[in-house]
């Protein structure tokens, strides 16, 4: 089963209009089964492959021989030098569409790009499924199940254990990419780290507090939370303090790109244990912070998305900067509505002279609308970026 995505229409219009498009994106989200399906007559290589991997690296000629544009370059980050002779390539030719890159690692790829191939190239991020691609495929899972699966393609397409294709996930993909990145010897203390992450999932992160309970230095741990990002395992949410006043919480939000990995790491095994573990509130934020990341990503738009919180504990989940409109979107896994729910965003419109219309994202199925807020079931939270 083939789950068409959401950015195939960005990526079909940016191929018209640039020589070269680089999709990234965490390993498994389909990043070449969108490039592949997409342009089926274009010629592939994978660098991952050993024989491949060492002709790109010792004679990059005799690679552009064998594999001629347009082609797609699965994980050009491998065999970064690629790119200077791709750049060579475009300036001669001067055609629309030649090369389809992707790569997994965002902070090597992203420096190699802009320095080989700024102005030619376009640049896509794909992230694991969202809510609204499922239940185009009518996969319209509860609450519970959809934390408990994640979003990762191939437990969909090929109907994969959740429990096991995380755990595989991680120490097939996160480990061999991170050790090769970090030289991590003991992994122990790092695999200690990320179960730290995800207990603290949706909240403020501070690396001082975790230091202390691992026995390792916060300049470390800052090291290993950066290359977490960069490859897409976590993402960290920045605060909304635009002329809101000095007491506004600088430190940015933790959140794992798919809720399942985070569910995996908690020791959730089934779904029937998301509704009985302490921390479904922060599961269900990480699951809709990030459909609202993959909405905005999906129309090749940076995704603008923030977080208010001041020192009185004053705060609201999700603020989208909409077109300098600050709209307050506020997460709660309840499945029955209550009016304390949308006292963050009454705050938060009192304060902000730019605010505009707030949402409240919930597990239950009550939907209306006010002139200051609507309420609104997370199958539908495209409905605010739309």
């Amino acid at each position: 089963m083939i789950i068409k995505r959401e950015i195939q229409r960005e990526l079909e219009k940016l191929m018209l209009e640039y020589p070269v498009v680089t999709i990234t994106g965490p390993r498994q989200s389909g990043k070449t089964t969108l490039a592949q399906t997409t342009y089926p007559v274009y010629t592939y290589c994978n660098l991952e492959n050993p024989e491949i991997r060492n002709l790109a690296s010792t004679d990059p000629n005799a690679f552009f021989k064998a594999f001629q544009w347009p082609v797609i370059i699965d994980e050009i980050q491998r065999v970064p030098q690629l790119l200077s002779y791709i750049q060579t390539i475009v300036d001669e030719e001067k055609v629309n569409g030649m090369f389809l890159l992707t790569g997994s690692h965002q902070l090597s790829l992203g420096e190699a790009v802009s320095q080989s191939l700024a102005g030619r190239t376009a640049l896509l991020r794909l992230l694991p499924f969202s809510i609204k691609e499922l239940q185009s495929h009518e996969i319209d899972l509860d609450r519970d199940e959809f934390i408990y699966r994640g979003f990762l393609p191939r437990i969909y397409d090929q109907n994969q254990d959740p429990t096991k294709a995380n755990r595989n996930y991680l120490q097939t993909y996160v480990e061999r990419d991170l050790r090769q990145v970090l030289q991590i010897k003991d992994l122990s203390q790092f695999e200690n780290f990320l179960r730290l992450l995800a207990g603290r999932v949706g909240q403020v992160i501070n690396l001082h507090s975790i230091s202390g309970d691992l026995g390792v230095s916060s300049t470390t741990l800052s090291q290993w939370l950066s290359v977490l990002e960069a490859s897409f395992i976590v993402y960290k949410l920045q605060p909304y303090y635009n002329n809101l006043g000095k007491r506004i919480i600088k430190s940015p939000k933790i959140y794992f790109t798919d809720v399942g990995l985070v569910s995996y790491l908690l020791g959730i095994e089934n779904k029937n244990q998301v509704m009985r573990d302490p921390l479904l509130g922060g599961l269900f934020e990480n699951m809709i912070v990030m459909d609202a990341v993959k909405e905005r990503l999906n129309m090749g738009l940076e995704p603008r998305l923030y977080f208010y919180r001041d020192n009185n504990k004053n705060e609201v989940d999700l603020i989208f900067d909409k077109y300098a409109v600050a709209i307050p979107i506020e997460v709660k896994a309840a499945m029955t509505y209550n009016d304390r729910f949308v006292k963050g965003l009454n705050y938060f419109q009192k304060i902000c002279k730019k605010s505009g219309k707030g949402y409240l994202v919930y597990g239950g199925e009550l939907s209306y609308s006010s002139q200051n807020h609507a309420v609104i079931n997370f199958r539908n939270i495209n409905q605010i970026f739309s």
